[in-house]
Formats: C-alpha cells, structure tokens, sequence
C-alpha cells in the first residue's frame, strides 16, 4: 500500500484533486499522532480500566466521614487522584482512538466504555464536594496546617467560597431533579430549528433553485452576488419570522429557568450566578459593555469603509461579511511550511516556547491530515495529567489552516506548561482562560504576515481578516453580551418579552455597534429567535474577553520583551491554582479595567490607516 509524501498529499487535498481521502495507513507515521506516549499496549488500558473499577466501593468508606479527620479526609482526596489521573489518561487514549477512525471497532467500543465509566466515577464520587462545602471553615483551615495538605490552599478557598450557595442536602437534590426540565427549552430549540424548521427555496448565483439551510445562508453570506446574498437573508430568516412567537416562548422560559435557579441559589442575579462557577466579578462583564460602548468609533469607521468600497448608498446585514479584497488564501502552505510560518511568527517568544513547540511538532503530537472516516475539525485534546497533549488538525494547505494550527498550539502550550507546572488539583483552566493562549497566537501570525507581506493586495487581505475577526470576536459578542444582559434585567423585573419587544431590543442594539452607515432590515430585528448561544446563559462575553486579553498580552510581548514573555509563560504554567482574573492580573492584564479594550481599538485603528492609505 502507498504511503503519500507531503508533496503528494499537497496535491491531493487541492481542488484539483481526485477528490478521494486516503486511508489512514497511506499517511506517513510522522504526520500521525503517538498513541503509545499514552499506553505502550491494550493490557495497559485494560489494567487501568480495572483498577478504577475496583475502586468504586471504596468511595463509600468514606461517605459521611470526611470531617472526622484529617487521615480521613486526606485518603478520601488521594483516592479521587489517583482514580481522576487514571480516568483522564483512559479517555484521552480512547477519545484520539475513536476519533483517528470513526468508524474502527476498537475505537468506538473503547469509546463507549469509558463513556460508562465516567458516569460511574462520577456517581461514586458525587458526595466528595457537597460534603466539604458541609464542613466547617474552622476545620477546614485547620487541616491546611498538614502536610499532606501543602497547596490545598487555594483548592479549600474555592470550596468554602460556595458556602452560602449550597442549600440542605434535601433542596440540592430537589434542584438536581429538577435538571432536565430546565434544559427542555434549549432541547426544543435545537430540534425545531434543526429538524422541523422548514427553509424556502432560493435562485443562487447561476439561477439555480434549491432550499435554503444553515450551512448554504452562510455561504451565501460571502457571495460577490449581492442580489444573491439579499434572496438568501430573506429565505433563511423566515421561518424564524413565521414562528417568533413559538421562539420566543422557548428563548422565555430559558431566561426564566436560569432567573429561578439563581434565586435559588441565593445569587443577586442571573448573570452574578453564571460568572460564579469562575469566581468572575460582574464588573469584569459590566466593564466589558461600558467600554465598547465608549469606544464604537473603528466599528463605524469600519462599516462606513465597507459601504465606499462596496459603493454602497447603505450597508445591509447580508453585506457585512462579503469579502472587499483578494484572498490571501490562493497560495498554498504545505504542512511544514506552515510549522515553519508558526515557529517564525512566535520567535518573540524566546527558547524555552519555540523549544516546547519544536518538541510537539516532531514528537508526534498532532494528527496531521483528513483520512477516511476521520473526525473532522480541530482540537487540542486539553490537560491530561502526566501526558503530554495532542492536536487534531485536517489540513488541507490553506491559509486558514496555518492559522488554526498556530490557534490549536496555542492550547496546546497551555495545557503542556500547566501540565507539567501544577499538581493534579490545578492541571486544568477554566474557559474563560481557554480562548486566550490559542488567540494569542493567532495575533502573533497575523502580525507577522502582515508585516512580511510582498504585496499591498496580499497586506490588504491579511487586515481585512483580522479586522472581520474583531467584528465577528470582539464587537458582535459584545453585542450578544449587552443583549443578552438586557433581557435577563427585563424577566428579573417580571416584564414580559414580546416579539415586538425583542425585535425593537436587538434591532436598536445592532444599529448601536454598526453605526449610520448600516441599514437594519426587519430580517435581522429577529436575530435573537435563531442563535443557539442565547441558551448558555452568559457565555459569550468570554468570547470578547479572551480576545481582549490576548491582544493586549501580544501588545506587552512586542513592546517589552523578556520582562512580559517570562509572565506569560508563568500564565500558561497557572492551570487553575488561581482565580482566572488573578492569573491574568500576574501576566499584566487587568480585565476590570478597561486597558484590554482599548488595546483592540487602537489596533484596529491603526490597521484601518493603513487601509485606507492603500486604497
């Protein structure tokens, strides 16, 4: 059986190709992923496997006892450890299985055996928390004093901060009960928009009929066509139009379940609930908001650029994603050149990162191209503790895929500097960390392009993506944001959300960030009925954040050198031995402020001069 060359493989994944993935065994073993850095053999999985398993009983030896001692308490904690190490270790193996060949055996019953076990594990161990947070702070404190104990500082911190958040036993588990009911919304909403939810046809481009869906609205988004790009807004939004009023019962009692819950719970509010689990201030959130309202002068300036260039009397939402320049997508960048754009992007970095990353690049921790049956994406499989993590990449040699493997390093450095820098309580970090080292490096690369461009054609391409980036990132999560904190105030208020309300809600806040120079059509006044994040209850803003931080960690790189590298490796090092906005005030960023904001925009500032003195 042949086993394709990169230069082989570059032919093949282009549009002139046969079209045909390969098999898994005609890739080269180095653009594959070493499984056996993880077991060395099945017997290893298996005999891990049965070792938690016989663990289960012994949980219960120590239900109800863990305030008896600190001999009990510290024996209850090590068997969480050694079975948590083990458990993350089995699914990682069993996850990078199953996803190299969905549809080889192995992998899926592995899969689906771990699957099991983590339910197990979790209903063996459920009580270790509730029980803690039961105990009192005096004793809790006290054991800290134990050498057994050395680290638990933080860890004991956390867990008494939920203290006036955890009900009696009985009203927990009342709460807990109740879980499912609380989801029916979301549930409703994604099986009605994404079975029931019926699309009219359209004409595209060549005159074509053919039935709207998800996937061809945003295609269509980026059509040259402009008549093409209207048919297809209008199509795609009217069932959400026809159906508002079922919509905006399910988008209702998803604000009114989370409004119950925090109430519950004791929280002031929805949103001071949702940023609790992070230990998030709601300043940081409010912050966020105020300063993007103070600072939407490049979001007009932006959208004013577009409609000159497009020759537009007025924007229209279907005009706001279509590309102005030629893309910088028509070169192709073989897979080691691509390695090789990142490691040049990210020298500012110094020895120790790019050392790390030649490590990763040429010990067989990313799974390099898309095979048959293989999972699609990409994804950096995160901290498994005393395992270096992988990457899933399916790079086809485009630009784009340059950036997303810089973005999956990103995480993956996060997850190897903290594995390899905390104890097993802290070996993870939370989501609102997350986006930040991958976005980091994103900012990185789109510098260094930038300012090694051969051309003002290829310059202007590589500005307009970082700018849309901080149109669809930065300002329309913000926007979601703001909306989202607004409705939340309205049920937390006891007044109802009507369609006509909702509509004149968002349509208000879109013509907000885009300025006079967009026109706000009907279509997108009904925006808040069709996007799923509204369901996550104060999620986005993370999106915004992030960006924020990492622009503004870039900055302090470029700008200072050394003295900043060194606090951003001890960031990626953190893991979640602090809180995240602690973590992020020691690399010298303050997200309770408003200096991360105005870094962004007075990046995009700056890019915008030099659009407009090329064109």
């Amino acid at each position: 059986m042949p086993v394709f060359s990169e230069a082989d493989l570059t032919n093949l994944y282009s549009p002139e190709g046969s079209g045909k993935l390969p098999r898994r065994s005609e890739i080269s073993e180095e653009f594959t992923w070493n499984l056996k850095d993880i077991y060395e053999t099945a017997d290893e999985w298996e005999r891990d496997f049965a070792f938690i398993e016989s663990k289960f009983p012994v949980y219960g030896e120590y239900q109800g006892k863990l305030g008896e001692s600190a001999d009990i308490l510290a024996a209850c904690l090590k068997l969480d450890e050694e079975v948590g190490i083990r458990l993350e270790r089995l699914h990682l193996y069993a996850m990078l299985l199953h996803d190299s060949d969905l549809k080889e055996e192995k992998g899926t019953e592995l899969h689906s055996r771990i699957r099991s076990l983590y339910v197990k594990c979790g209903a063996a161990s459920s009580f270790i928390t509730p029980e803690l947070v039961s105990l009192d702070e005096s004793y809790l404190r006290s054991v800290l004093k134990d050498e057994r104990f050395k680290g638990y500082d933080h860890f004991i911190d956390n867990i008494l901060r939920k203290k006036n958040h955890t009900l009696s036993a009985a009203e927990e588990k009342l709460l807990a009960m109740s879980g499912d009911i609380s989801g029916v919304p979301y549930d409703v909403f994604t099986v009605f928009t994404n079975a029931d939810m019926q699309f009219p046809e359209v004409e595209d481009e060549q005159g074509t009929r053919m039935e709207m869906s998800h996937g061809r609205y945003y295609a269509a988004l980026y059509s040259k066509d402009r008549g093409y790009r209207e048919r297809a807004f209008k199509a795609y939004y009217k069932p959400f139009i026809d159906f508002s009023n079922t919509l905006s019962s399910m988008f209702s009692g998803n604000l009114k379940s989370k409004v119950f819950y925090a109430k519950a719970k004791n929280f002031g509010s929805a949103k001071e609930a949702a940023l609790f689990s992070n230990n998030i201030p709601v300043e940081v959130y409010d912050n966020l908001v105020k300063t993007v309202n103070e600072n939407m002068a490049p979001m007009h300036r932006w959208a004013d650029l577009k409609r000159r260039i497009l020759k537009l009397e007025k924007l229209r939402p279907f005009d706001s994603y279509v590309g102005l320049f030629e893309s910088g997508d028509v070169r192709k960048y073989e897979y080691k050149e691509g390695v090789q754009l990142v490691l040049d992007s990210l020298q500012v970095m110094g020895g120790e990162y790019i050392k790390s990353l030649k490590t990763a690049f040429d010990n067989r921790w990313i799974d390099v191209y898309e095979t048959e049956n293989k999972r699609g994406g990409a994804y950096s499989s995160g901290t498994t503790f005393g395992v270096h993590p992988y990457v899933l990449m399916n790079y086809t040699n485009l630009l784009n895929d340059v950036f997303t493997l810089t973005h999956e390093m990103g995480h993956n450095m996060h997850s190897y500097y903290t594995g390899q820098s905390q104890p097993y309580i802290y070996s993870d970090y939370t989501i609102f960390l997350a986006e930040v080292a991958s976005t980091f490096n994103e900012s990185l690369l789109l510098d260094y392009m930038i300012e090694n461009a051969k051309s003002d054609e290829e310059k202007l391409s590589l500005i307009e993506k970082y700018l849309n980036n901080v149109t669809t990132t930065f300002y329309r999560q913000t926007m979601f944001a703001e909306f989202e904190d607004l409705v939340y105030s309205r049920i937390e208020k006891g007044e109802a959300l009507t369609v006509p309300e909702l509509r004149k809600m968002y349509g208000g806040m879109y013509q907000k960030y885009w300025g006079p120079a967009m026109q706000v059509d009907t279509e997108e006044e009904f925006t808040w009925a069709r996007v799923p994040h509204f369901y996550y209850n104060f999620y986005v803003y993370q999106y915004a954040t992030g960006m924020a931080a990492s622009e503004a960690l870039a900055s302090l790189v470029k700008s200072e050198g050394e003295p900043a590298v060194k606090r951003y490796l001890n960031f990626l090092k953190a893991g979640s031995s602090k809180y995240s906005i602690d973590i992020l005030k020691d690399a010298g960023v303050d997200m309770t402020t408003d200096a991360p904001v105005i870094a962004i925009v007075n990046k995009m500032n700056r890019y915008l001069d030099m659009v407009e003195k090329i064109v």
